[in-house]
C-alpha cells in the first residue's frame, strides 16, 4: 500500500508539474507569436524591456523567498508551520517593498537610457502586480510544500490564459493593443489567480501574530544563496543571446534565440521533476538521511534522461524540417546552433537535480559558488569564441561551459551523498519497461477484459 502511494505521488505530481511546464512554455510561446503582430516595432521592444526587468525583479524575490520556505517547511512538525510562514511572509514584505523601491527610483532612467518614456508608467502599474504576485508566491511555497500541486497548476493555468486570451481577441478582432491595457490585464490575472490559489491552501497557510527572529535568521541565510543561484542562473541562460547582439549583430542573437526555445520545450519534463523532488528529498533527508537523497538523485536524473532522450533524438533527426516549420526558412543558420545546443540538453537533468538535492540537504552556498562559477566561466568563453567563430562560438561555449559544471557537480555530489552516475543510466534504461508494465499493461489488460465480457 505505501509503495503504491508513493507510486501514485510520482506520476500524479509528476505528470501536473509537466502539464504546468508545457502549459508556460505554450502560452509564453503563443502569445510572444501574437504579440509581434499586433504591436509595432517600437512597442515590442519597450514590452521585452519591461518584461527583462520585471522578471530579474520577480527572481530576485522568489530566490530570497520561495525554496527557503518549501524546505523548512516540508521537513518541519505540523506545529511550527505557523510561525515558520509568517517569518517567511514578513521577509516577504520586506523584499517587495524594497523591490517597490527601487521601481520608483529607477523607473525614470530606465525610461531614458532605453529611450521609451512610456515604460515609466507601466513599471509604475506594475508595483501592483508585483505586490499581489508576492502573495500568490507564498500561497505556491505553502502548497508545494505540503505536496500538492493542483492549486499551483490551476492557478497558473488561469495566470497565463486570461494573459494570452486577451492578446489572442485582441489579434482576432483587429483592436490596437495598448502598453498600459497589457499590465493591466497581468494585474487582473494575478489577481484572480491569488483568490483560487487562497481556496486551495487556506487550511494549511495560518499566521501568528508574532514573529520568531530565529526563523528569520535560519530562512533568510538559506535564502540568500538560492536568492544568488537563481539570479546566476538567470544570466547564464541569457548571457549568450546578449553577448552576441552585442558583439555581432540582433540577428545573430535572434537565430541562437530560436535553438534555444526549441531546446526548453525538451526541458519541460526536467523542471517537473525538480519541482516534485525538492519537497520529497528535504523531508527525506530528515526522516532517512543521505542514502534517501542519493537514490531519489539517481532515480530523479534517470527518469529525466528517459523522458527527454526521445525528443533530442527526434529533434537531431528532423532538426531541418522542425525549425522550417517553427521559424520558416530564413533562419536555416538555426539548424547547426540547434544541434550543439540538444548536446547539453543531455547534461541539464544532471545539473538542475544538482542544485535541487545540494539546496534540500542545506548546502545552497556549495550549489550558489558552482552555478556563479559556471556562469563566470560561460561569460568568459562567449565572448572568446564568439569572436574567433561568430554564431556557432556562442553554442560552444555554453556546451564547454556545461560540461565543466556538470564534471564538477558529479564530484560533489559524489562526496556528499555518494551519487553514482552509473545508476542514473541504469534507471534511465528501467524506465521504459517499468513503465510500460505499471501503467500501460494494466490499462491494456482492463480494456481487454472488458472487451472479452461483452462478447460473453
Amino acid at each position: 500500500m505505501e509503495t503504491k502511494t508513493k507510486n501514485n505521488y510520482w506520476i500524479k505530481s509528476g505528470f501536473i508539474n509537466i502539464l504546468q511546464n508545457f502549459s508556460g512554455v505554450f502560452f509564453g510561446f503563443a502569445g510572444f507569436y501574437i504579440l509581434v503582430r499586433v504591436l509595432s516595432k517600437q512597442d515590442f521592444g519597450v514590452w521585452t524591456l519591461f518584461m527583462s526587468a520585471t522578471t530579474i525583479l520577480e527572481a530576485i524575490r522568489s530566490g530570497l523567498i520561495q525554496n527557503a520556505l518549501v524546505k523548512y517547511l516540508s521537513a518541519a512538525d505540523k506545529s511550527e508551520h505557523s510561525v515558520i510562514i509568517s517569518a517567511s511572509t514578513a521577509i516577504s514584505a520586506v523584499i517587495t517593498l524594497a523591490c517597490i523601491g527601487i521601481i520608483v527610483a529607477f523607473a525614470p532612467y530606465l525610461s531614458t537610457i532605453w529611450e521609451s518614456p512610456q515604460l515609466i508608467n507601466l513599471l509604475y502599474l506594475y508595483v501592483l502586480v508585483f505586490t499581489c504576485s508576492g502573495i500568490l508566491t507564498q500561497f505556491n511555497a505553502v502548497e508545494q510544500a505540503n505536496l500538492k500541486f493542483n492549486g499551483i497548476f490551476i492557478n497558473n493555468l488561469i495566470r497565463q490564459s486570461s494573459f494570452f486570451g486577451f492578446v489572442l481577441v485582441c489579434y482576432l478582432v483587429d483592436f490596437q493593443v495598448k502598453l498600459v491595457y497589457l499590465v493591466w490585464v497581468q494585474l487582473v490575472s494575478v489577481v484572480l489567480s491569488t483568490v483560487v490559489a487562497y481556496g486551495f491552501v487556506k487550511h494549511n497557510f495560518k499566521l501568528t501574530f508574532s514573529v520568531s527572529r530565529p526563523w528569520l535568521t535560519k530562512l533568510f541565510g538559506y535564502g540568500k544563496y538560492s536568492f544568488g543561484t537563481s539570479v546566476s542562473s538567470l544570466l547564464s541562460g541569457t548571457v549568450d543571446q546578449m553577448m552576441l547582439g552585442a558583439l555581432l549583430s540582433p540577428a545573430a542573437s535572434g537565430a541562437f534565440n530560436i535553438a534555444v526555445r526549441i531546446t526548453n520545450l525538451i526541458d519541460i519534463p526536467g523542471n517537473a521533476i525538480a519541482v516534485v523532488v525538492f519537497p520529497q528529498s528535504s523531508r527525506r533527508m530528515e526522516e532517512e538521511g543521505k542514502s534517501a537523497v542519493k537514490y531519489l538523485y539517481e532515480k530523479s536524473v534517470g527518469t529525466t534522461l528517459a523522458l527527454v532522450l526521445p525528443g533530442v533524438l527526434f529533434l537531431y533527426a528532423f532538426s531541418e524540417y522542425v525549425i522550417h516549420f517553427i521559424a520558416g526558412e530564413k533562419y536555416a543558420d538555426s539548424i547547426p546552433l540547434l544541434h550543439v545546443t540538444l548536446l547539453y540538453c543531455l547534461l541539464i537533468p544532471y545539473g538542475r537535480q544538482f542544485g535541487t538535492i545540494l539546496d534540500s540537504i542545506g548546502k545552497t552556498r556549495v550549489t550558489f559558488l558552482v552555478v556563479v562559477g559556471t556562469t563566470v566561466v560561460n561569460l568568459g568563453l562567449n565572448y572568446l569564441l564568439i569572436v574567433q567563430y561568430g554564431v556557432m562560438g556562442a553554442a560552444y561555449a555554453t556546451l564547454i561551459s556545461n560540461v565543466l559544471g556538470f564534471i564538477v557537480a558529479q564530484i560533489i555530489l559524489k562526496k556528499e551523498v555518494d551519487v553514482s552516475l552509473w545508476n542514473t543510466i541504469i534507471y534511465m534504461f528501467r524506465f521504459y519497461p517499468e513503465f510500460l508494465e505499471k501503467y500501460i499493461l494494466p490499462v491494456w489488460n482492463r480494456k481487454m477484459g472488458r472487451g472479452d465480457h461483452s462478447k460473453i
